[in-house]
């Protein structure tokens, strides 16, 4: 039976009756898996109004007391981590320890965010003049909401949810249309975690959903993940309605490569970053830039871990890699592939116009590896978006920080190196927010926030930690006298 996934609002599960329904499709099976609402304006109206109402009660529970449905909340993720992980595997595509790291991540949040009473404390100076005291406090801010990805259908709404309610808050998830069923299935859990109901709300649907969330008059902030295009597109129609945004975008994450690399290792770790997810993660390694002698032995290695890697349905024992997400993301990143090769780029390692035995009719990209890639061309600045590793090459340290510098994302740079000199110059140079060194996903921990710089984002305080509670609150300065001629009177 085809599951239908409903809309979560005033802790009730509603749906609207003469609504649109739209298929969800397992991507390693093509097979429909269920449907999803899309919501309609007035239902989502519905919604902000049961957040707003909660919301005057909510901001005034103490932060203590905020929190311990949050300490159940994790526990009941910890508890159903691997039927949550089937379910992202299965409407996302990735493998399920691919999934079962996605849901760490998240639950990482949740811990972080229980830490609310010591993080969103302010401050206050005696006696800034004589007999006048000055307090900061820090007040939630009202309604608000969170448009996520299909690629982490788990962890992004974490990266937002947990911090959003334990500062008072009231929060609406809209989840991608394509992986709704995950985000069902977390706010059965919310359901049973003891939110008192509006806190916590899910809408889903597509671009009209959306909108009708950005124009909303009581929605105060609006959170965002996805492509470059989308989230200039939200961050701008959010700030010109008076909202708070936070919007991270695309990224083309590059990667140097110097030869006194471990190369065993170095490969390892870029493989998994490179072909990890499917490509399907705002930072995974896309361009691999060698340095002198790393040139061979670097592109002889990537391209036999890049053969070797197996690739199949996530639930499958031994599968390395699952498929992308829908037919249109394999057509889209099979004549980017072409394209590279037009603009003069070697196919070394070629995943188009493959299957996998038993899944014949899903959407199917293997590892791909573009040798030689003009730093001027295209497909060198295009975010891909799927297995595919561009190789450049660079004579010198110099030359390939600015080849790293030379784009105009800044999501994530990395260096493998065992010279501390020139990982230090390179940390300090170059042009990312997110920077790793022998690491080859630089995702950080959630008590850091998600750093992401130009195209990659727009706005001013990212996602996680510490940034988290600044975004979800306002200050508030108090000035106060007390004159002891007024006191005496008491």
């Amino acid at each position: 039976m085809v599951e239908q996934v409903r809309d979560y609002i005033g802790g009730q599960w509603v749906e609207a009756p003469d609504a649109e329904w739209l298929n969800v499709v397992n991507p390693a099976s093509a097979d429909v898996i269920g449907k999803v609402l899309l919501t309609p304006r007035e239902v989502v109206a519905q919604a902000v109004e049961s957040g707003h109402q909660a919301f005057q009660e909510w901001r005034y529970v103490p932060v203590g007391e905020r929190i311990q449905p949050l300490f159940k909340l994790k526990f009941l993720l910890d508890e159903h981590i691997n039927d949550l992980a089937r379910t992202i595997t299965n409407e996302c595509g990735k493998t399920f320890a691919e999934s079962v790291g996605e849901l760490r991540r998240g639950i990482e949040n949740v811990e972080v965010a229980c830490g609310a009473p010591a993080l969103m404390q302010g401050y206050n100076n005696e006696d800034v003049a004589r007999g006048i005291d000055e307090h900061l406090f820090r007040q939630p801010l009202g309604v608000v909401t969170a448009i996520t990805p299909f690629n982490f259908p788990a962890m992004i709404p974490l990266w937002f949810l947990p911090y959003a309610v334990a500062t008072g808050n009231s929060f609406i998830l809209k989840p991608s249309e394509r992986v709704p069923m995950t985000s069902h299935k977390l706010f059965e859990l919310i359901e049973q975690a003891g939110f008192p109901p509006g806190v916590i709300q899910l809408v889903n649907g597509g671009k009209d959903t959306v909108d009708a969330l950005l124009d909303h008059p009581q929605v105060k902030a609006v959170s965002f993940v996805g492509s470059t295009p989308v989230a200039r597109y939200v961050y701008s129609r959010a700030s010109a309605n008076g909202k708070r945004a936070q919007c991270q975008g695309g990224a083309k994450n590059p990667v140097i490569i110097l030869p006194d690399a471990d190369m065993e290792m170095t490969t390892r770790i870029m493989a998994d970053s490179a072909f990890g997810c499917a490509g399907q993660r705002c930072l995974a390694a896309s361009v691999a830039i060698t340095v002198g002698d790393a040139r061979h032995t670097f592109t002889e290695s990537i391209a036999d871990a890049a053969i070797q890697r197996r690739v199949g349905y996530g639930l499958d024992e031994g599968v390395q890699m699952g498929p992308v997400i829908t037919d249109a993301s394999k057509a889209r990143i099979e004549s980017l592939i072409a394209q590279g090769q037009q603009e003069g780029a070697d196919v070394l390692v070629d995943g188009r116009n493959k299957t996998v035995p038993r899944y014949e009719r899903g959407y199917w990209v293997y590892p791909t590896i573009l040798n030689n890639v003009n730093p001027q061309s295209a497909i060198a600045h295009t975010e891909i978006f799927g297995p595919v590793l561009s190789l450049m090459h660079a004579a010198s340290i110099e030359e390939a920080i600015k080849l790293v510098n030379d784009r105009a994302y800044g999501n994530m740079a990395c260096i493998f190196t065992s010279d501390g000199a020139a990982a230090r110059r390179f940390r300090n140079e170059a042009n990312a927010g997110n920077i790793g060194i022998n690491i080859g996903v630089a995702a950080p921990m959630a008590f850091f926030p998600f750093s992401g710089w130009n195209e990659s984002f727009f706005g001013d305080l990212h996602a996680q930690a510490h940034h988290g509670i600044e975004f979800y609150t306002q200050t508030k300065v108090v000035v106060e006298r007390w004159p002891r001629e007024w006191n005496r009177q008491f």
